[in-house]
C-alpha cells in the first residue's frame, strides 16, 4: 500500500463532506430511521468518528481522552469484538446525543487525528487512517441513500435541495460487447488502497459471451411491467416471488403512477420519469426477472471485470449472478478490523461498479459492492449478458 504525503488533506476533505452532506437537512432529518437497512445521519457522523477514535486514537494518540464514554455503546455498528452496542433497529430512538454534541465529537476527533498525523510518521497509523478515509467514504454514499430514503417515505416528498444530479443523461445503445472464451486475470493487483476483499489476484475461465454497452433505461423496464413482468410467476425466484406479493411490490422504488403518469422521486424532489436514463432502485429478484423476461441473463463479477474496460460504468451499482464469496487465498485481517468484510460472505451477491453517490476517489474496477437480494435503497441497476 503506498502512503501518499497528502493523507491530511484527504482526510479533512472526507471529514469535511460528510458534513456537506448534512447540510441541506433539518434537525430533525437527523434521528429518523424508516427501516432497519437505514440509519439515521446522526448516526452515521457519529459512527465514523468512533471508528477513527476507537481503532486509532485510543491506541496510538497518547494520553488521548475520550470525548464521551458513552459514545462506544451509541456508535459501534456490527464490532462484536469491540463490545455491547445500541441494536441496528433502536439508532432511530437516538434523540440524545444531540446533533450538536455530535459535531463537537466530530471536531474533537478530527483536531486529535490531524495532530497525530503532524506528530508521527508511523506506517501502521497512517495505514489506519487510509481505512478510516474509505471507510467514511462508503457511509458518505450509505448517508446520502438512507437521507433519500428518508426524505421519500416522507408523505411530503420534500426535496434534499436543488442541485443533486442522480439521472445523468446517456445515450443508450443496443450494441453488445462480444467477449472471447479464455483464461480472464480478476482482482486487484496495484499498490493503492484497496480492500481484502479484492485482494487474491486469480485466473478465472469464462466462456464466450456478449455483455451490453448500455444499462437498462427506464424505457425498457416500463416495457416489463407493461408485459405484466411482476404478475408472471414463471419469471421469478421462489422468494422473489414471495417477496413481491408480500410486500405488493409492482414498481421499482421511488416510482409513483399519478394521473396515468410515472413519476419519479429524486433528491431534487418528485419529477416526471426521464425513460432514456438507467434504471435504479432496484432488487436483485427484479433484475433477475427482468433478464429472464428479456431472455438474456445477468453477468457474473467475473464477466463483468473483464468487460468493464469496454463500457462506461459509475452511475448505477450494477447487480451480478454472483454470490458475495472470498477469493482464493482470502485472510481476514486480525483482531477487531477482520469483522470488516469477510463475516458477511454469506447470503448476499455482488455489484460492481459504483453511482452517482459514491464519493471521489473511492471505487475502481475491481471493488466489491454486496447486499441482500431483496434491498433496493441504494442507486443500483442492471447491465444484460447474451450467452453466444
Amino acid at each position: 500500500m503506498v502512503i501518499t504525503d497528502n493523507l491530511l488533506s484527504s482526510l479533512l476533505q472526507t471529514r469535511s463532506h460528510s458534513e456537506e452532506l448534512c447540510a441541506p437537512l433539518q434537525i430533525e432529518d437527523y434521528v429518523v430511521q424508516p427501516i432497519v437497512d437505514v440509519s439515521p445521519p446522526k448516526w452515521h457522523l457519529g459512527h465514523t468518528t468512533w471508528f477513527f477514535e476507537e481503532f486509532i486514537l485510543i491506541k496510538f494518540k497518547k494520553e488521548y481522552t475520550r470525548f464521551n464514554n458513552d459514545f462506544a455503546y451509541v456508535f459501534n455498528s456490527y464490532y462484536e469484538s469491540m463490545g455491547a452496542r445500541v441494536i441496528r433497529t433502536n439508532r432511530g430512538n437516538l434523540s440524545r446525543p444531540t446533533v450538536s454534541e455530535v459535531y463537537d465529537y466530530r471536531d474533537y476527533v478530527t483536531s486529535n487525528l490531524q495532530s497525530l498525523l503532524e506528530d508521527s510518521n508511523d506506517l501502521e497509523v497512517r495505514k489506519l487512517i487510509e481505512i478510516g478515509i474509505h471507510h467514511e467514504k462508503q457511509h458518505q454514499e450509505l448517508l446520502l441513500t438512507d437521507i433519500k430514503f428518508i426524505l421519500g417515505n416522507n408523505p411530503l416528498l420534500p426535496k434534499y435541495n436543488d442541485t443533486f444530479n442522480e439521472n445523468p443523461l446517456v445515450t443508450p445503445t443496443s450494441e453488445y460487447i462480444l467477449m472471447d472464451e479464455g483464461l480472464y486475470e480478476i482482482g486487484y493487483k496495484g499498490d493503492d488502497f484497496c480492500y481484502d476483499n479484492e485482494l487474491g489476484v486469480h485466473n478465472v475461465f469464462l466462456q464466450k459471451y456478449s455483455i451490453a454497452k448500455s444499462l437498462v433505461t427506464n424505457k425498457e423496464y416500463i416495457d416489463f411491467i407493461n408485459d405484466n413482468g411482476y404478475k408472471d410467476s414463471l419469471l421469478w425466484h421462489a422468494e422473489a416471488w414471495d417477496w413481491i406479493n408480500s410486500n405488493a411490490i409492482e414498481t421499482p422504488l421511488y416510482w409513483h403512477k399519478l394521473d396515468g403518469e410515472y413519476k419519479q422521486y429524486t433528491l431534487t424532489g418528485l419529477k416526471s420519469l426521464d425513460l432514456n436514463v438507467p434504471l435504479t432502485h432496484i432488487s436483485y429478484y427484479e433484475a433477475f426477472a427482468f433478464a429472464q423476461w428479456k431472455g438474456e441473463r445477468l453477468p457474473t463479477e467475473f464477466e463483468w471485470e473483464a468487460a468493464q474496460q469496454y463500457f462506461d460504468w459509475g452511475t448505477r451499482w450494477e447487480w451480478t449472478e454472483s454470490a458475495y464469496l472470498p477469493y482464493p487465498n482470502y485472510a481476514k485481517a486480525p483482531g477487531a478490523l477482520g469483522e470488516y468484510n469477510g463475516k458477511f460472505m454469506v447470503n448476499q451477491k455482488v455489484l460492481r461498479g459504483g453511482s452517482v453517490a459514491t464519493p471521489n476517489n473511492h471505487t475502481r474496477p475491481t471493488y466489491r459492492n454486496f447486499f441482500h437480494p431483496q434491498l433496493r435503497w441504494q442507486f443500483n441497476g442492471l447491465r444484460l449478458v447474451k450467452n453466444t
